[in-house]
């Protein structure tokens, strides 16, 4: 299974609930997983119920079997601060190019920078290693960027390896490609299962098999429980309201026929919903990955409800390989 998971997903998919259950399930059983976010929303903060994440890693949850969910917010103009202390030993005059506002003009403005400084600080916590020789993080999971710029912003490293052909910036950009471009990687894709979320995503993974990174699993969130079994579905879609009217009375449900219109309406709308979710649901399938779904969580999401999440992950083999 990969170490890298990187999570993304259309805007109101709920990625960053996604990518949060699954740290917690690859936590499972004593393992040590860390999440790290890259937008600066702070929504990992929120869904554990915490303070705002600083720029270092804390331990924010405990999986079942001991296991350890750490968490990073990482920020651009910090990581290039490390980054210019770590490869051309800048450290007080990096910070004094902080003061006079270079770094916060090289994170927001210098084509590519920021990107490249937020990708490579999770893929050096994904090649780190303890005294013992032992991986500090036995996965680590990214909540991205949404679908549309996904492929850009983990592809950027191969544009600033192309433009600096020498130096600690090429064999930065390099070390990076070689994780993001390796077995070592899975980018997963949420999606709801309406249509523009699916084609978003089938457009995103088209993308990312163009630039050849691994694509991981497609995660189907928010799924809605289906009420009415197959005769009932036909039933409803075909508005047969005498025969529910009948079925009313010899239930003994009194005042059946003022029911009936809009029981009608609201199982046919549900009727047609399902018929939506299936042909959603034909189209990931024609995707070739494998897919989880996650039930929609009907009071929010908290701390309880995203274990519940990570458990249901874990039935469904969470992280499983797809084109890697």
């Amino acid at each position: 299974m990969s170490r890298f998971q990187v999570v993304s997903g259309k805007g109101g998919t709920g990625k960053t609930t996604v990518a949060a259950a699954l740290a917690l399930a690859l936590a499972a059983e004593g393992r040590r997983t860390l999440l790290v976010e890259v937008e600066g929303r702070q929504g990992i903060a929120q869904l554990f119920g915490s303070d705002a994440l600083p720029y270092e890693e804390r331990k924010i949850a405990v999986a079942p079997g001991g296991g350890e969910v750490y968490a990073l917010a990482i920020d651009a103009e910090r990581a290039l601060l490390d980054y210019l202390q770590m490869f051309y030993k800048l450290g007080s005059a990096g910070r004094a190019l902080k003061k006079l506002g270079a770094i916060d003009f090289a994170t927001t403005i210098a084509p590519g920078v920021r990107d490249v400084l937020l990708t490579g600080k999770a893929c050096e916590a994904v090649r780190r290693k303890d005294k013992q020789g032992r991986f500090v993080y036995d996965h680590v999971i990214m909540d991205a960027p949404p679908t549309g710029r996904i492929t850009r912003f983990l592809n950027v490293n191969d544009e600033v390896a192309g433009l600096a052909k020498i130096g600690p910036i090429h064999n930065q950009a390099q070390a990076v490609m070689r994780v993001l471009k390796s077995p070592q990687t899975a980018v997963h894709l949420v999606t709801l299962l309406e249509e523009m979320p699916v084609q978003e995503t089938a457009d995103g993974i088209a993308e990312l098999r163009a630039a050849q990174l691994p694509v991981g699993s497609v995660f189907v969130n928010m799924v809605r429980p289906h009420l009415l079994d197959e005769d009932a579905l036909r039933t409803a879609a075909g508005g047969r309201r005498k025969e529910i009217a009948k079925t009313l009375t010899r239930a003994g449900v009194t005042g059946s026929a003022a029911l009936v219109r809009p029981l009608v309406a609201q199982a046919a709308e549900h009727a047609e919903r399902v018929g939506l979710e299936r042909e959603q649901r034909a189209v990931l399938a024609g995707l070739g990955l494998p897919t989880a779904e996650l039930p929609l969580m009907g009071d929010g999401v908290d701390l309880a409800a995203l274990h519940d999440l990570a458990t249901e992950l874990r039935k469904q083999g969470a992280g499983e390989e797809g084109d890697a």
